[in-house]
């Protein structure tokens, strides 16, 4: 315990000198007197309770903290090997309880927490003079926990301007309501302890507004409606997938895994073993990858297949949503004089992977998007007339193709340019997401199980309402494999919280990137959906944020109404308030009528200015375009395009960033949905 926290518990009026930094105290106008008073304090603090203690507690169990109401806390620590330690807590009268430390001096001792109420002090004694480890000013009440990337880490201020960011922060000054922001770091196996910012738990205060926005937004509507304190967790970090945070256990559930699972298994969890072997598992990974391929003579154009335009990505060009291999070819005729001399190829920048072969030959082979392809074919391999250049492409996510400018994708000969830009023939060859997902470096934030391990397995001792989850950027692209993924997620935490129907709501993606009217391949749509399918699973809710988003930002910074929606589920599912809205009326039915398509919603819904906007319809061939939407009544909708003459799809605010204006009658938006996924 710091003895900044003694001085300001014994001496109130004098503590609010202290800065809202902690790191000094301003003594200006304190008397001689009470500054003795202060130093004697402060130096009977340390003593007592610093270095020398016998008693160890996490790091993440302190002063200020919040207790779950009426569940069972587990403090681990510490202490001398095979002492008795005493947990007592200073709540219904008297509550304790012991455990013997093992030979490594580890305990655990479990003790049941209170209804909502508070301040409390916990002691922990192994029985010693001076080896009591005392946790002081305890509330009980509600704690969540909130965790993602980016959008979940956002700041009330520091990043952007929150709206109304300053009010916000001069009104953070709330003492019911406590912050845990979990410090940013990785571990190859589950971790006891973690490191914490702030010291450990802190009351909420303008210095501290550099916390999650939508987790303190979030805690102070459930503090003004809940009339109890309120604990929020932040164990988040920007830039991340899902497979960071789910466990090695969990991830055993989620198809696509398994060559990850054993290659942690088979370098015994060891992260510097993992990052030598880095190469050899990638180089494994692509050897199995290839045996699934296509399997055809590399030096002999092929009959049959498409076109595609070089440079550009496939994406748009007819191959929608193909992350995996694509394989082009090119015929490139050579005059005689040309024959036997060595040559210079260039393909620009292949997104992500290339082997490229001349005449049945590889002549080279680069991982990297950004990276221009330039190879150096000998001699024996070039000849007169027709040669035939193959590029097998692996891509990984996102858009795949051959980019740059039209100028970068040549071959030259015996001082001849010959350019290889426009149009290639192609065949898709595996996709991706039917094969086990590409190795990310074990060293990075994107290695599976490394955040869970550091961030969340030490903090499941201490029991939570529940979860607030913002993630799903960094899956875009991988929506398939996302969907089991995120279920494995929300399963696995349930279980080593043990708590099986544990709350689990989430937020939707907003939109973001190019508004479009008409975009059926759209991978961000794609990734909402799969989020949307995680609501198959009991005590699940989910936000959707996607009228919230911005063109050119990630991160949207309307985080109080995201803040705002992830409550009003919890207060309708989780505290029984029956009388609040959390969702906007659903498609509950479509069925088509000549070229037309009606669509039903389960409760009324209304357009935002003006006529219905953002939907979409196909036909069973796949062609899609906009529709001009009318509503019937209050809850059907007409949708029709002279574009589609016998549509049996339709699909809501499907493209990456979308313009669908549909709401229900407490303004919540309609969420994306489509009737054939």
């Amino acid at each position: 315990m710091h003895a900044f926290s003694y001085i300001c518990r014994y001496f109130g009026p004098i503590a609010a000198k202290c800065n809202q930094h902690r790191s000094t105290i301003t003594l200006t106008l304190i008397t001689l007197t009470e500054m003795k008073k202060l130093t004697v304090i402060a130096l009977g603090s340390l003593v007592a309770l610093g270095a020398s203690a016998k008693v160890a507690l996490p790091k993440f169990i302190t002063d200020n903290m919040v207790v779950q109401q009426n569940a069972n806390l587990t403090i681990p620590g510490t202490a001398e090997p095979g002492a008795k330690v005493t947990v007592t807590a200073d709540w219904n009268g008297t509550v304790s309880a012991s455990a013997k430390a093992g030979k490594d001096g580890r305990f655990k001792v479990q003790i049941p927490t209170p209804k909502a109420g508070g301040p409390y002090t916990i002691i922990v004694s192994d029985g010693t003079k001076g080896g009591d480890a005392v946790i002081t000013n305890i509330l009980s009440g509600e704690v969540w926990l909130c965790s993602g990337q980016s959008n979940m880490e956002f700041p009330v201020k520091g990043w952007g301007e929150l709206p109304d960011a300053d009010r916000i922060v001069a009104e953070s000054v709330r003492p019911e309501i406590r912050l845990l922001r979990v410090k940013k770091e990785m571990a190859y196996t589950p971790q006891e302890d973690t490191n914490v910012l702030y010291g450990g738990w802190v009351e909420s205060a303008p210095c501290y507004m550099d916390f999650s926005a939508i987790a303190y937004l979030y805690a102070l509507q459930m503090q003004k409606e809940l009339g109890v304190p309120i604990g929020v967790i932040d164990a988040s970090w920007g830039g991340t997938p899902a497979e960071a945070w789910t466990s090695y256990e969990g991830l055993a559930q989620a198809p696509g895994y398994e060559l990850t699972r054993e290659t942690l298994k088979k370098y015994n969890y060891d992260g510097a073993k993992l990052v030598e072997a880095y190469p050899a598992i990638v180089n494994d990974w692509q050897t199995y990858v290839s045996s699934k391929d296509l399997k055809f003579d590399t030096g002999k154009m092929q009959k049959g297949w498409g076109t595609l335009s070089f440079p550009g990505d496939w994406e748009s060009q007819g191959v929608p949503g193909h992350d995996g291999t694509v394989w082009v070819q090119r015929e490139l005729t050579l005059p005689a004089s040309a024959a036997g001399k060595p040559m210079r190829l260039r393909l620009g920048r292949v997104d992500d992977r290339d082997w490229t072969y001349v005449n049945g030959t590889e002549v080279g082979s680069v991982d990297g998007a950004g990276t221009p392809r330039d190879y150096q074919v000998p001699g024996n391999l070039v000849k007169a007339g027709k040669n035939v250049i193959t590029v097998r492409i692996l891509d990984t996510g996102g858009p795949g193709g051959i980019n740059g400018k039209p100028t970068d994708l040549f071959a030259s000969v015996d001082g001849q340019t010959y350019p290889l830009d426009g149009q290639w023939n192609y065949s898709k060859g595996i996709f991706l997401p039917d094969m086990p997902t590409s190795p990310a470096h074990p060293g990075t934030t994107q290695y599976p199980t490394l955040l869970y391990n550091s961030m969340i397995a030490p903090i499941t001792v201490m029991p939570v309402k529940g979860v607030l989850w913002y993630q799903g950027c960094n899956n875009v692209g991988r929506a398939k494999e996302y969907e089991p993924l995120f279920q494995a997620l929300i399963k696995d935490w349930r279980r080593v919280y043990n708590q099986p129907d544990m709350p689990f709501y989430f937020v939707q993606l907003a939109g973001y990137l190019t508004p479009s009217n008409c975009q059926p391949d759209s991978q961000w749509a794609l990734l909402r959906n799969a989020q949307a399918k995680a609501l198959t699973l009991p005590n699940t809710g989910m936000a959707t944020a996607i009228d919230l988003g911005h063109p050119t930002d990630i991160h949207p910074v309307n985080k109080g109404e995201v803040a705002r929606r992830l409550g009003l589920i919890a207060l309708n599912q989780t505290y029984g308030k029956k009388d609040v809205v959390y969702a906007a009326p659903v498609c509950t039915g479509s069925r088509t009528e000549g070229n037309k398509m009606v669509l039903t919603f389960s409760a009324p819904v209304h357009s935002v200015g003006g006529s219905v906007t953002g939907f979409i319809i196909g036909d069973a061939r796949g062609n899609f375009a906009y529709a001009s939407g009318r509503l019937l009544t209050p809850t059907t909708v007409e949708l029709s395009s002279p574009l589609v003459k016998a549509p049996t799809i339709a699909r809501y605010n499907w493209a990456d960033y979308p313009n669908g204006n549909l709401y229900g009658a407490t303004q919540l938006p309609v969420t994306p949905f489509a009737t054939d996924l």
